[in-house]
């Protein structure tokens, strides 16, 4: 698959509509009742033979998630490479400039030295201490003697500033021959995510693709039926039995309105926007939409953004899911999170408890 940007169509209005509608209505909200979806006839509990694979769908789908799930591994590899290798390519650029300065600079003090020195030639190469010895004026001596202590010191001065400059260009050009190797690992991390990315979502959509058209359907109804469960359980938990924190900030409310004006728009790995996400595109494009940068990989807004408890959430919080933080949504309120799901999925919002959390962190 080709990183690309994925045009909007003017039925994406509708499109976004339609998908709200949708999510919001199998939401599992406190204290609201909860019935498992019934499986259309003939498709028992969802053990049907996965298109004569021996095995039932929810097993297919169990592979097909798991297949998505090292694909979004690989995805906040790529990312970070990337991330990585544009902020050593700035690195790289500025120490070229340095270099270049420090080269005019150089250029410049070998000038200034090398006129000393033809001064000194046009006195036949006679050194001034003797020139003034010879003069058998005294008052010329010591206002020579004076001068020409201070023209030694501008000397010393300056072959110091020039040994100074040198040493500075010798670590500059160690400092951008190490960034360069590191952006060329970086290159080469990015291109094997870029393949791995590839293999795992290759493989997950030939296996969707073996089944027929009413066994893809009671997959979509399981892959739901999944999600309603988890959320009821994290409801019955008593995880949001305060209702949570305070209310949003108002970047919080900027960061979420970003973000929900986006339901509808395509997961594409490694996209960030604006017609296309993935899970980390979208929240750091709706945290810079409000004002605030935050790091571009789920993985990374884990590690550097402060946590917080379940029970202090807010809307604009991310919630980030799987013990390896693999997946990341921001948080709108009343139990609901606004996500980029997988390949094949659009952005949308459904019950924050859904996925397994690993945990919860805050923009601002």
């Amino acid at each position: 698959m080709n990183r690309r940007r994925i045009s909007r169509h003017r039925g994406r209005s509708v499109t976004t509509a339609i998908a709200l509608a949708c999510a919001l209505s199998v939401l599992v909200l406190p204290g609201q009742a909860y019935a498992d979806p019934p499986p259309p006839p003939g498709s028992g509990s969802g053990s049907g033979s996965g298109s004569g694979s021996g095995k039932s769908l929810d097993e297919v789908r169990r592979e097909i998630d798991g297949l998505y799930r090292k694909a979004a591994v690989a995805t906040d590899a790529y990312n970070l490479a990337e991330d990585q290798a544009q902020t050593q390519s700035g690195e790289i650029a500025k120490l070229a400039r340095q270099i270049v300065a420090g080269e005019q600079k150089i250029e410049k003090l070998k000038d200034r030295i090398g006129a000393q020195a033809r001064a000194q030639y046009r006195t036949g190469g006679v050194p001034q201490s003797a020139r003034l010895m010879m003069s058998g004026d005294p008052d010329l001596f010591l206002r020579g003697a004076g001068r020409m202590q201070q023209g030694q010191q501008a000397v010393k001065g300056m072959l110091d500033e020039m040994t100074r400059a040198q040493e500075d260009l010798r670590t500059y050009s160690q400092d951008a021959s190490g960034e360069w190797k590191k952006l060329e690992a970086n290159r080469k991390r990015k291109a094997e995510a870029q393949k791995e990315i590839e293999k795992q979502i290759d493989a997950a959509e030939k296996l969707e693709a073996r089944l027929e058209t009413g066994e893809r359907a009671r997959l979509l109804e399981l892959e739901r039926d999944e999600q309603y469960r988890a959320q009821r359980s994290w409801l019955d938990s008593g995880a949001l039995k305060n209702g949570g924190g305070a209310g949003a900030t108002e970047q919080g409310r900027r960061a979420v309105g970003y973000a929900t004006a986006q339901i509808g728009a395509p997961y594409v790995w490694g996209a960030e926007g604006p017609d296309a996400f993935d899970c980390s595109g979208l929240t750091q494009q709706a945290w810079a939409a409000a004002g605030h940068d935050i790091p571009r990989t789920s993985q990374e807004q884990w590690r550097l953004l402060p946590k917080v408890r379940m029970a202090d959430i807010r809307p604009g919080d991310l919630i980030v899911y799987f013990a390896d933080a693999s997946h990341v949504a921001m948080y709108i309120g009343d139990g609901k999170m606004v996500h980029a799901p997988r390949p094949g999925r659009s952005v949308t919002v459904a019950g924050a408890g859904s996925m397994p959390i690993l945990g919860v962190v805050r923009a601002r």
